[in-house]
């Protein structure tokens, strides 16, 4: 099918979300509704805008040492450690610079770090950014690698988020269910859209969408 993407305005400049209803498949769950984040984490002045309303609940509080980033949100962590070492962060951060780390994933889905980029996160604290918090498989496996390579994990950041609470940490978000107040998620097995006869429309995830 085509994806009709529909925007939704914040009220607040380069800050918006493009939804398109139906019925898609992630890896993790059924969903009713595909959030495309494409541009969000592409273009520069949407990604600085998303960075700007994030590191407002970690500037004040939160040493950050390492962001880490999920679902090729590179350049909103590259945008958030220049807001979190301008002037007058930098005092809480010991290395008065902020490490941008993209995990590898085996076969598993285990989260993996080389002998090049696990001192990035050995003894750093680490903030975690996602495109998407929802069934929140991935940003656990994210915090248990990062305990497991002596990392201290100290947030978790997203774009759009389903939870409130992750891991043991709370989450930040851009957007949340009071955004698609219908927004519903299902375990595969448990889906009522194929109980129901409905095909899936697209297989979604933090690359885009195929369309079935």
């Amino acid at each position: 099918m085509a994806m009709n993407l529909v925007k939704l305005p914040t009220g607040k400049t380069n800050l918006m979300l493009r939804v398109c209803k139906g019925h898609f498949a992630t890896s993790h769950s059924h969903i009713n509704y595909y959030i495309d984040v494409t541009m969000t984490k592409s273009r520069l002045s949407e990604a600085r805008a998303v960075a700007a309303e994030l590191v407002k609940e970690y500037t004040l509080n939160t040493i950050v040492d390492t962001i880490l980033c999920l679902d090729g949100t590179e350049v909103i962590g590259a945008c958030m450690a220049s807001e979190l070492t301008k002037a007058g962060y930098a005092n809480m951060n010991a290395h008065q610079t902020i490490y941008v780390v993209t995990p590898e994933h085996t076969v598993g889905s285990q989260l993996l770090f080389r002998e090049n980029t696990a001192p990035m996160i050995a003894g750093k604290h680490v903030l975690v950014v996602a495109a998407s918090v929802t069934t929140g498989y991935t940003v656990e496996s994210a915090v248990e690698a990062i305990n497991y390579y002596g990392g201290i994990p100290v947030g978790i950041a997203a774009i759009f988020a389903t939870q409130q609470e992750c891991a043991g940490f709370p989450v930040t978000s851009i957007f949340d269910p009071n955004d698609l107040p219908d927004y519903e998620s299902y375990d595969s097995h448990a889906c009522p859209w194929c109980k129901a006869g409905q095909k899936i429309d697209a297989l979604v995830n933090s690359f885009g969408y195929s369309s079935l």
